[in-house]
């Protein structure tokens, strides 16, 4: 693969990106072997991407890990799925504490197993003070419950008369510390944002690969902001 990292320009790489972690499945059904095992190798892939991240200079990266519509696929993925997640924590804690990693999660906690929200609260508190690089989980996430959420809370404390603004909206999402998406990735060559950051995403730049998520490495990274770098952001103006 062509060396992008050393034509990509320091000065011109994006606060927030985000990634859409597609593909685990097919990937292991190419490979005749159990979709929880491509979902195993894809979580391999989070700690080099992460530093891949970090080392250019990208401050927050959202990986959407588990969507409120995954509830839907069979019992035994979704249960080794929370498995899965809660072993990555635990086995990762350590090192991404020691890197200035701070952990953020963005969706619900209710239906998450117990145990499962432990490790990752540990993780939040654990990880809080650092500020390298933010790597945002979405975990039981949706992006339309996201904004409905915070519209709810809005008409439960508006004053009379008092109008809902941008401003205020994006306060009123989860994490509000977290900035506008600059560049949405998704992998496994789908084109679909699959109701992920829908606020945030407003003028994302978005690049679809044709690289299923377990095979995503740092070059695969580079590629995409190099290809972000190519184009002219003008949101909305001329």
């Amino acid at each position: 693969m062509k060396d992008y990292l050393s034509q990509l320009d320091p000065g011109n790489i994006p606060a927030h990106v985000a990634i859409i972690m597609d593909g685990n499945g097919r990937w292991a059904k190419k490979k005749s072997l159990p979709r929880l095992e491509g979902h195993r190798r894809g979580a391999e892939v989070v700690e080099a991407v992460a530093d891949a991240a970090a080392r250019v200079g990208i401050r927050y990266l959202s990986l959407f890990a588990f969507s409120t519509e995954n509830w839907n696929r069979p019992r035994e993925e979704v249960r080794g799925l929370w498995e899965l997640l809660e072993l990555f924590f635990q086995s990762h804690i350590r090192k991404i504490d020691e890197k200035g990693v701070r952990v953020l999660f963005s969706g619900v906690f209710k239906g998450i197993p117990s145990s499962t929200r432990k490790v990752i609260e540990e993780t939040l508190g654990r990880t809080a003070k650092n500020n390298r690089i933010t790597l945002n989980f979405c975990v039981n996430y949706g992006g339309r419950q996201e904004v409905l959420e915070g519209v709810n809370i809005w008409l439960k404390k508006r004053k009379e008369g008092e109008l809902l603004t941008e401003k205020k909206m994006a306060s009123l999402l989860w994490n509000p510390s977290l900035p506008d998406v600059d560049l949405m990735i998704r992998t496994s060559g789908e084109y679909r944002i699959s109701n992920f950051m829908l606020w945030r995403l407003a003028y994302a730049e978005l690049v679809f690969m044709n690289v299923l998520w377990p095979d995503f490495r740092a070059s695969h990274l580079y590629r995409a902001l190099y290809d972000y770098q190519k184009r002219e952001r003008r949101f909305g103006g001329l």
